[in-house]
């Protein structure tokens, strides 16, 4: 009863009328994002941050994690009818999905889509509601050590599996690690990086290098990427999958539903790369491999159940561990130190309200996403028509306002304008601004750790790999460090015996 007390009081929470409105509010305005092409969930977040300090801290997380994952139903109708992913974790939805649309069996594409998103949702939901508890009864055991080589793990993970260019993340990642050291230093008071402004002393504010960097430097660059080919959507027919198609996707759904749920708790992974490695593994897995990017049912089910699998499991370490997995986890995790609460191992035993208030709103939020999915569609497609040019003066503004209501701070608004130009620059130039948000948020957390860590050892560094924990997380970053070097070693030795093979043939010629 200790367990399952907790959990149904949690749904009494979720069927609050106004955390239900909440929750209702958060996934049409998730779909809506992820509908329209290159705002996405983190920016729509950092956006709507201002907007969590006039309501109740679990109504306004639950808003936001209906943000996230609805973000992943939308993309998907994009996808599938204009061949044009809404978000990054839709883009291997298209390979399929327009195939089948064109075939005249787009109600197929969207339904078995829909239905394997809620069912990848649940499973993950499910394995959060009972992973959950179990992980954070684990990490009551940490201490500052274990923090400390917990935040390096994470930093490291997210800058060596996130983006196309490692050395791009890496440093992306130092410039967060930069900024995070702005500001009082806790432990003497020392000023450090203010360059005498006292807006500075206590650091740099969460909120306006998220809006700026997500919201305004989103803005602007999609602005001049302007030359996406406008095609006309593809009618929709019959809705939802015959009885023949559920049987055939149902185990691209399994498999989906298993690796979005894994690769979601890793730092750096997440919906898109959960997405990719499924449609790999059906590719890989299936009889005729030459299916796939012809219209392949399997290549819309497995990607789709997916990545809801990994937004929903992605949740895990933000909430026990304090840890966000990816950039949006990051933004929500801002969003929980602005409201006062802070994620780790005593969530669940100091604010149970919160912690099963969130996690059982996925249940409900996803029943919502399934019924609305299909029936929405001719509304989203009709607000694909309004122009880019309309749009993005509004949400502009809208961020500048948010922006100076935080704080009602003239300097907070010109944070904005400047991570906004950070933003656009990082993402002209190929530089992903979720590491830098990251590094951000864990950096303050490994310096304060480290050092908490060095006065409880006396200096000792040696102290961390006396502890089983720290030293087995410290084990685990030499590794994923070492690695690429490794790989790399692999790969050339085996080129050499290649190479003096060829060389000895030309001779022989």
């Amino acid at each position: 009863m200790d367990f399952f007390g907790p959990v149904l009081d949690g749904f009494g929470t979720v069927l609050d009328p106004t955390n239900l409105l909440y929750c209702l509010v958060g996934v049409v305005i998730g779909m809506l994002v992820g509908v329209l092409p290159g705002l996405g969930p983190a920016a729509t977040i950092a956006i709507l941050l201002p907007l969590t300090y006039g309501i109740e801290p679990v109504t306004a997380i639950i808003m936001l994690a209906g943000i996230f994952y609805g973000a992943q139903y939308g993309g998907t109708i994009t996808s599938v009818l204009l061949r044009l992913p809404g978000e990054a974790s839709s883009v291997v939805t298209v390979f399929d999905g327009y195939v089948m649309a064109k075939q005249g069996r787009a109600g197929t594409a969207l339904g078995i889509a829909a239905i394997g998103s809620f069912a990848g949702a649940t499973v993950s939901i499910i394995g959060l509601t009972f992973l959950a508890p179990l992980v954070a009864s684990f990490a009551l055991d940490f201490g500052p050590p274990e923090y400390a080589a917990l935040a390096l793990l994470g930093i490291l993970l997210v800058a060596t599996i996130s983006g196309s260019s490692k050395n791009k993340a890496i440093i992306a990642a130092a410039v967060g690690l930069l900024l995070a050291t702005v500001g009082r230093d806790i432990f003497t008071g020392a000023e450090r990086f203010t360059f005498g402004n006292l807006s500075l002393a206590d650091g740099i504010d969460f909120a306006p290098l998220a809006m700026g960097l997500f919201g305004i430097g989103e803005i602007l660059y999609n602005l001049e990427d302007r030359h996406r080919a406008a095609s006309a959507p593809v009618k929709v027919k019959r809705v939802w999958p015959s009885g023949k198609d559920i049987k055939q996707a149902a185990p691209a759904m399994g498999r989906g539903s298993v690796l979005g749920f894994l690769l979601g708790i890793l730092p750096g992974g997440g919906a898109t790369i959960s997405s990719l490695v499924s449609y790999a593994v059906e590719k890989k897995t299936a009889k005729d491999p030459s299916r796939f990017g012809r219209g392949a049912i399997e290549g819309v089910a497995g990607p789709e159940t997916a990545n809801n699998a990994a937004a929903t499991s992605s949740f895990i370490p933000l909430l026990t561990l304090g840890i966000p997995a990816n950039g949006t986890m990051a933004i929500i995790f801002g969003a929980l130190l602005i409201q006062g609460i802070t994620p780790g191992p005593q969530l669940i035993g100091e604010d149970p309200e919160l912690f099963w208030g969130v996690v059982n709103s996925m249940y409900i939020g996803n029943i919502l996403l399934l019924l609305m999915s299909i029936p929405l569609v001719g509304v989203f497609i009709r607000i694909l028509r309004i122009r880019a040019a309309i749009l993005a003066p509004i949400t502009a503004l809208i961020t500048m306002l948010g922006a100076y209501t935080i704080r009602n701070s003239i300097f907070d608004v010109l944070m904005v304008v400047v991570f906004g130009a950070l933003g656009y620059l990082m993402k002209k130039f190929g530089f992903e601004p979720g590491p830098l948000v990251l590094a951000f948020v864990l950096g303050s957390l490994l310096e304060s750790s480290l050092r908490r860590s060095l006065l409880v050892l006396e200096g000792d560094l040696g102290g961390f790999l006396t502890r089983p924990i720290s030293a087995t997380l410290l084990v685990v970053f030499v590794f994923v460090a070492l690695w690429p070097i490794a790989k790399g070693a692999i790969v050339k030795n085996k080129k050499k015996p290649l190479a003096a093979q060829i060389a000895t043939e030309k001779e022989k010629v």
